[in-house]
């Protein structure tokens, strides 16, 4: 099979193509075709994954290319990763938030509108040629904002486009290790949108167990979100929250602490990966290990202003492996080969949650087939995580309106209509300060 990987000079493919390596089953990936418009950072990260095959006679060929006509044709798999305006664009999307005073991360509020603005018509031009290009293709997106992405793509796609994420995974495989149960045996009730999302349960062998956590304060406080929103709140929620849903719970605080910062996440980003970069441009460079250890330092400082304003202390080393690369591969494996399994993905809605139109992208457990993935059933959620589900998924379809109409007038609307922007005057602010950092936005009239 032919996997291309567009992003592919992005620095966590090597993530991907590890997870590849020592798979000898039929229907495997026996040649990737890394895609970017950089070439420089796509001949850096094939010197990684060629290191990372070295004595492995069966690794996945390794091709690369500029030409994205060229990367899609004849893919089996197409796995999106791209970052439209780079490192240096999620730095000014978290500036100018920061300077109105409101948050800038790359999914969440007011950075990750500006991130989907300048996304989604790449998102969109890139499923079109799919569509045309490689008709019988699977999309896997991690394309962030992941689920906003996914939606825009999946008008052209349909099922044939499916969103991963490593967050829900990594909540659930905490729980599960912390109350002593597999987390491969556990069934995961997650259920929400991408980077807002609740575990309502955790089932093992048709037992709740999420119940016995929550009544167990000492078991609360000893993994990552138990850290991160206290015990007492996860508590009052009877569920535990994705990570992410810190920023609007604790959303002052996690502004202030941003503020506070040395740097914003995208400005640390950019520097430490610009570094490896820079160091890869030198023939005599160890790729692997230079890329090992910038991943580590990547790894670590994940989220930390978010811990240091709960005094959550540093990320447990079980976090620092990543993940979606995983999901990706298991994701690819249940399709090629029908080996039926249960992941948590970004999936049109199909009325799974009643709240929702059919085509809504919701993040829910799925049964994978060789059909693709199919959301299963779930209990209504309870009213005030429906608010922030329908508040939220309403932003994303004005930004998707905006994008397709290039309306300055809808996103403004859609950053006002934010929980997290407190103010049209703001969002009128915000559309103006975003559209002169970034040249994308000129499409907006």
């Amino acid at each position: 099979m032919k996997l291309t990987i567009l992003g592919g000079g992005g620095f966590r493919v090597p993530l991907v193509y590890g997870a590849l390596l020592g798979d000898r089953a039929e229907g495997r990936v026996t040649r990737v075709v890394l895609h970017d418009v950089d070439a420089g950072r796509l001949a850096a990260v094939a010197r990684v994954l060629d290191e990372q095959a070295a004595g492995d006679p069966g690794a996945p060929e390794v091709s690369f290319t500029t030409d994205l006509d060229e990367a899609l044709r004849g893919a089996d798999f197409v796995f999106s990763a791209i970052r439209v305006g780079g490192l240096e664009g999620r730095a000014a999307d978290e500036r100018v938030a920061l300077d109105e005073g409101v948050l800038g991360q790359e999914t969440v509020g007011a950075g990750g509108i500006a991130y989907g603005l300048r996304t989604v018509p790449v998102a969109v031009d890139i499923a079109r040629r799919v569509a045309h290009l490689a008709p019988d293709a699977w999309v896997i997106n991690f394309t962030n904002p992941a689920g906003l992405v996914t939606e825009a793509m999946s008008r052209h796609l349909g099922d044939r486009v499916i969103g991963i994420c490593d967050s829900p995974v990594g909540l659930g495989r905490r729980i599960a290790t912390v109350l002593g149960a597999n987390p491969r045996e556990a069934f995961i009730d997650y259920v929400g949108l991408n980077h807002l999302g609740w575990v309502r349960g955790l089932r093992v062998e048709g037992r709740d167990e999420l119940p016995r956590l929550l009544a167990d304060p000492a078991l609360l406080g000893s993994f990552e979100e138990g850290k991160l929103f206290g015990a007492d709140w996860l508590r009052s929620l009877g569920a535990v929250p994705n990570e992410y849903l810190h920023y609007y719970y604790f959303n002052r605080e996690a502004v202030s602490a941003y503020q506070r910062a040395e740097k914003t996440r995208g400005a640390f980003l950019r520097d430490q990966q610009g570094r490896f970069y820079e160091e890869m441009e030198r023939p005599d460079t160890a790729a692997l290990t230079a890329w090992e250890r910038t991943r580590a330092e990547r790894e670590a400082t994940y989220m930390a202003e978010n811990r240091d304003a709960a005094g959550a202390g540093e990320r447990a080393a079980d976090d620092l492996s990543g993940g979606y690369e995983k999901v990706a591969l298991a994701l690819m494996r249940a399709i090629a080969r029908d080996e039926r399994t249960t992941l948590i993905l970004n999936v049109r809605n199909r009325g799974t949650l009643a709240v929702l139109d059919a085509d809504a992208v919701i993040e829910v457990p799925c049964l994978v087939d060789a059909n693709g993935a199919h959301p299963v059933s779930v209990d209504p959620l309870p009213g005030h995580a429906t608010g922030l589900v329908c508040a939220v998924k309403a932003v994303e379809r004005e930004v998707l309106s905006a994008a397709e109409s290039g309306s300055r007038t809808t996103a403004v609307k859609a950053f006002a209509l934010h929980p997290l922007v407190d103010s049209v005057n703001v969002a009128r602010r915000l559309v103006d300060g975003y559209t002169s950092a970034h040249p994308g936005l000129a499409y907006l009239k």
